[in-house]
């Protein structure tokens, strides 16, 4: 079982003052309406309100999951508000940009983008692209299916220079049909280029309690555009690299799902 700390209130501490008084008639001390019991009550009501102040620094705001009233110093020590985040955000919202900061270990692949991305409020996948190749691609129609009936799906050979994504970004099914893995005779640059698929508009929901919305600043709904994600994977992304954004196939997102 964790350690949690025990809360004490004022009466706690009022009857633990009060059994370290003398016995004796001169020390009413278990007559309420005495001068004396009554000065220890309003003295040690004071040491319940600060007992009950340290401990929602040690249970609430020493965590940055749930931090409130240290959430501007939690922000300051790892360098937030980012400045791709420049609109207003909800307590909420700061949070999760505080836990992705803290956590975050960093990468370079594909999945780690998408995480990224999911991490935000948006849903998308990758696109990546290279040049016809000289003893590796073929005249005609060069694409994989998801049955693998082609011979040149294998994952050998896939891993190395087929794709097996479909042209939204996203693995090829059964019965599937997998995207150019070329874009006939280009530049060599092509192999620098990827897309990202943006599926999900960011909906901002507001909500109450803990890490919710501020009655009279918060919108009902915000919808986020995606100039947030946009600016985040283009400073993470490979520095040889350029991305290219693709919101043909964006959607709502689901109205009662809100943001992660």
């Amino acid at each position: 079982m964790s350690d949690r700390h025990v809360r004490r209130t004022g009466d706690e501490y009022r009857d633990s003052f009060l059994s370290l008084l003398p016995q004796g008639q001169a020390w009413p001390k278990h007559t309420i309406d005495s001068v004396l019991w009554q000065a220890c009550d309003g003295l040690c009501d004071y040491w319940g309100f600060v007992d009950g102040r340290a401990a929602d620094l040690l249970e609430r705001e020493s965590d940055p999951r749930t931090t409130l009233e240290l959430l501007p110093d939690w922000e300051r020590n790892w360098g937030l508000p980012d400045p791709c985040w420049s609109q207003a955000k909800t307590i909420g919202e700061r949070q999760r940009e505080l836990v992705l900061r803290m956590t975050m270990l960093g990468g370079q692949s594909r999945q780690f983008f998408i995480g990224v991305s999911a991490y935000l409020g948006y849903s998308i996948t990758i696109t990546e692209y290279r040049p016809f190749m000289v003893g590796l691609d073929r005249c005609g129609d060069n694409r994989v299916y998801g049955d693998g009936s082609d011979p040149m799906f294998s994952d050998t050979f896939v891993r190395g220079y087929l794709p097996v994504y479909d042209p939204n970004g996203q693995r090829i099914k059964q019965g599937e049909i997998s995207e150019w893995p070329n874009y006939g005779l280009g530049p060599d640059t092509n192999r620098f280029y990827w897309t990202v698929h943006v599926h999900q508009a960011s909906l901002i929901w507001f909500r109450t309690g803990n890490g919710g919305g501020q009655c009279g600043v918060d919108p009902h709904l915000r919808i986020g555009l995606a100039d947030d994600l946009e600016c985040i994977l283009r400073r993470w992304k490979p520095a040889h690299t350029e991305i290219l954004f693709d919101y043909s196939g964006l959607t709502p997102g689901d109205p009662m799902a809100g943001t992660p």
